[in-house]
């Protein structure tokens, strides 16, 4: 299967697998599209909550979106849904836009995906360097971290709290620990602790639901004083309604940073998913089929009441983990939730919220990855470092837009700076002494002058084009460019003034060995033209040979 084409894999493994195996294999997807929708009940219900909005739309996000980008998808096992990295900027657009501008952001994202995915933009993502990924999400966990210590605690906000950003939700933790409710600290500990320890005793059930069923086990059961889902929020069963919001140029305009931001990390996140599956089922997954789905999948997602999605490592590990190898199983995994929608929903209401607080906790714990944080501050060069740091602190201190933003440019302010120290510009030396221990020197008239360049030639380095001299009985200066293996406008334009120095100064300039792109580029400009074909030389020897024959003639 070619791995960049624009077809769902679903259909090419119909198509292309043999019968008797797919035969086989279905059954197979079942029980693991089953077996992740029993992991995926109570993450979607809790990260629809850190989101911000009713426990129902995390499963709505799950059961559309789910189903859309499994049939559409490029990856045959990938699960998708509501995930946290989405839950902090989800929870800040409703709280100032209300669902009206999380629609209309979403849809601008489903756009730019599907345009990133018709454009064969998939393997662009590499370009984000692991430094921001690690640095970013890593931040997110402590937002989350952050977002759920109220429930933990027991805590109760006076009305009007503000609690969007980190620093308010701690400031909030803080301000109000008086509230303190001991009864909620020891079903979120129990939670946590089920969470923690249930792995060592099954892993065909999933912990999440252990802890879900304590904790309604010890609230209902032992008649505690802690909130649960129902006490703060309406449960709405039933199958999920097609929903048209009101919508308007203002507010698509108004949304569309966050559109940016929604679209970015959702194939950020999608694509590292779909990486991680591959090497865990030895396949290739279909980037840019993958973006198109994702795409679709949120604009369907917001349609039908959800919220952003993404793949989900978390869940695509249980699928492959459980038989899982072709998109059937991720759109079972829809199909059970939507059962659980329309016949056990309200029993939703039941869920403590300290323990909706433990499973985020150990969410935010797993998404961290803070040994891969320690791992690279111990290992990583000291700029890479800071761009993690900085990502990190800007996630936590400000948001997901400006940390993305500030680390990219730190970025490319340091790889600018590397490839300038990495590109050369050197001037040849002449030795007279004939016993010099230097061999294989080539001998130059006096008249003639060589510099060599080795490195791309861009912006960051013009100023070492401008300090090439000559001196007063030079009569022609040849620059070697073997080493060059690309050339922007920003030393295009030094080297036309280099070429303008040496009119003035009586000097032919001589281009020895130009690579392809350079040579297409200094076309283009018109340099060929003013310099003369003629004195591109295709090699150091055949150029000073070239300035010998021109010196021949002078004389």
């Amino acid at each position: 299967m070619t791995r960049d084409k624009i077809k769902p894999i679903l259909f090419s493994i119909i198509k292309h697998q043999d019968p008797e195996q797919l035969k086989r294999q279905i059954p197979r997807d079942i029980v693991a599209g089953i077996v992740v929708a029993i992991v995926a009940l109570p993450l979607s219900i809790a990260l629809a909550i850190a989101s911000g909005v009713g426990p129902e739309q995390g499963l709505y996000t799950a059961i559309v979106a789910g189903f859309i980008i499994a049939l559409l998808g490029g990856s045959a096992v990938q699960i998708s849904g509501p995930t946290a990295a989405f839950a902090t900027i989800v929870a800040g657009i409703v709280a100032s836009s209300g669902m009206d501008g999380l629609v209309a952001a979403t849809i601008i994202a489903g756009v730019l995906l599907i345009l990133m995915g018709v454009f064969r933009l998939g393997t662009l993502i590499r370009f984000v360097p692991y430094t921001i990924t690690t640095g970013f999400t890593a931040g997110i966990a402590v937002t989350i971290v952050a977002g759920q210590l109220k429930d933990l605690f027991g805590l109760t906000y006076p009305a009007g709290t503000p609690t969007i950003e980190t620093m308010d939700k701690l400031s909030a933790v803080v301000a109000n620990f008086s509230t303190f409710n001991v009864e909620a600290l020891i079903v979120g500990l129990v939670c946590l602790a089920v969470l923690v320890l249930w792995p060592r005793v099954s892993q065909r059930i999933p912990g999440s639901l252990i802890a879900v069923l304590a904790g309604i086990a010890m609230v209902s059961g032992l008649g505690m004083n802690v909130n649960t889902i129902g006490d703060l929020y309406t449960i709405n069963a039933g199958v999920p309604q097609l929903h048209l919001p009101q919508l308007s140029f203002d507010l698509f305009r108004e949304q569309l940073p966050n559109g940016f931001t929604i679209a970015i990390l959702a194939a950020i996140e999608s694509l590292l998913s779909c990486v991680v599956a591959d090497s865990m089922i030895s396949s290739h997954h279909r980037a840019n089929m993958e973006l198109v789905a994702q795409g679709v999948g949120n604009i369907g997602s917001v349609m039908f009441g959800g919220i952003p999605a993404t793949g989900a490592i978390a869940r695509t590990a249980a699928n492959v983990k459980a038989g899982g190898r072709t998109p059937i199983a991720g759109m079972v995994h829809a199909v059970v939730l939507l059962a659980v929608m329309v016949f056990l929903m309200p029993y939703a209401a039941l869920i403590p919220m300290p323990c909706i607080a433990a499973i985020l906790l150990q969410v935010a714990y797993n998404m961290s990855g803070w040994r891969t944080v320690v791992h690279q501050v111990r290992t990583a060069p000291k700029s890479d470092v800071a761009v993690l740091v900085v990502t990190f602190l800007f996630t936590v201190v400000f948001d997901l837009v400006m940390a993305i933003g500030v680390g990219m440019m730190i970025t490319l302010v340091l790889l600018m700076k590397r490839l300038s120290d990495e590109t050369e510009v050197r001037g040849w030396k002449y030795y007279c002494d004939e016993d010099s221990e230097v061999t294989h020197l080539r001998e130059l008239p006096r008249s003639v002058r060589v510099y060599e360049i080795n490195g791309p030639m861009f912006f960051g380095m013009t100023d070492q084009i401008a300090e090439i001299s000559v001196k007063e009985f030079t009569k022609y200066l040849i620059i070697r460019m073997r080493g060059v293996p690309s050339l922007d406008s920003s030393a295009m334009n030094a080297l036309e003034n280099l070429r303008e120095y040496c009119a003035e100064n009586d000097v032919q300039l001589i281009i020895s060995h130009a690579n392809e792109q350079p040579m297409k580029t200094m076309e283009r400009a018109g340099f060929v033209e003013k310099v003369g074909r003629e004195h591109f030389r295709t090699s150091i020897d055949d150029a000073i040979a070239h300035a010998r024959e021109l010196l021949g003639e002078d004389a």
